[in-house]
């Protein structure tokens, strides 16, 4: 994903111009603790299981065989807990007009639902770690532990839990590739649209009979300490999806980590779902404006290692309470 200009605003969702002024203010979230059963069905070694594997592969970076690999490894698990399976395999085209051999995962639970919520992440990892404090890795790719494969892991525990016990609403899991492959800081040409390539293909070309209500994408899920705020995006498109969540995450007492702020402007996949697919999608994603991204962020460091389990546990807690 690629960070926009950073943006701090009052408490409460708010919106982005002029023209939503009259939305500006909406309800604050409740802030009592509830208790939701069904959220301790989700297991965070298992989650962390998932990561792991994913990462065991390799960099799963286009047109490579560790990420062709994992494709099938990706695919293959959302089939064992019942999900239809769908595989949009397509090549895209990176900045530099490299071909991207790349795959749309994506699995549907419970189709016969007509009340239905999609959950999103992206399975690829970055071929550049052009954030590392030493610039002599900046050509070498990210493992992407937690930049990729930490959402995916949540959905796939997720998909395990819906397999054992009926949801009340049906549940679609995109896994979007060629995120991470948007121009490093050393091409020197200008382009447009780089980023989020895998979403960008499917938000034009949907694979639903029934389109959800709303959207959720993952980004960044399992570091420490998390900090997640509500970007702009979110705000503007996907304030009724952002409600849910963040007003989920204080009954559960989530407020240490899920801030009802706006706060920063974020390129992600969730912005193409938004305009393109027209599905109100809000993204977790780890934010704040005093450090940025995590520090691992598009580092040689961003490793299973570096990965909390309890993190992963409080995100997919906050996802199966919703379904459920």
């Amino acid at each position: 994903m690629r960070l926009y200009t950073f943006l701090l605003l009052a408490l409460g969702l708010v919106s982005c111009s002029a023209a939503d002024s009259k939305k500006a203010e909406v309800q604050t979230p409740a802030v009592a603790k509830k208790t939701f059963p069904e959220a301790d069905l989700f297991n965070q070694d298992s989650a962390y299981a998932f990561v792991k594997k994913q990462c065991d592969f390799g960099y799963r970076v286009p047109n490579t065989a560790p990420h062709e690999a994992c494709a099938e490894y990706l695919a293959s698990e959302l089939k064992r807990f019942g999900a239809e399976v769908t595989e949009q395999k397509v090549t895209l085209k990176a900045y530099d007009g490299t071909p991207l051999k790349s795959n749309n995962i994506i699995g549907v639970l419970y189709p016969e639902k007509t009340d239905r919520v999609i959950f999103f992440s992206h399975w690829d990892s970055r071929p550049y770690c052009d954030h590392d404090a030493d610039k002599s890795n900046h050509r070498k790719p990210v493992m992407g532990a937690n930049d990729g494969a930490s959402g995916v892991g949540v959905l796939l525990e997720l998909a395990r839990i819906l397999q054992q016990k009926e949801p009340s609403w049906g549940v679609d899991i995109v896994f979007f590739d060629s995120e991470d492959y948007g121009a490093p800081y050393f091409y020197e040409k200008k382009v447009e649209d780089d980023w989020c390539l895998g979403s960008q293909y499917w938000s034009k070309h949907t694979h639903y009979k029934v389109q959800p209500k709303y959207g959720v994408l993952l980004d960044m899920v399992g570091g420490a300490d998390p900090s997640f705020f509500i970007d702009r995006v979110t705000a503007r498109y996907a304030e009724s999806s952002a409600y849910r969540v963040w007003n989920r995450a204080l009954e559960m007492g989530y407020g240490s980590a899920f801030t009802p702020k706006v706060e920063g402007s974020i390129m992600d996949d969730h912005y193409y779902v938004n305009i393109w697919a027209g599905i109100p999608t809000c993204d977790i994603i780890d934010f704040n404006a005093h450090r940025g991204f995590p520090t691992t962020w598009h580092t040689v460091n961003d490793t299973p290692e570096n990965i909390n389990p309890a993190t992963l546990r409080m995100v997919g807690r906050i996802l199966t309470s919703l379904v459920y």
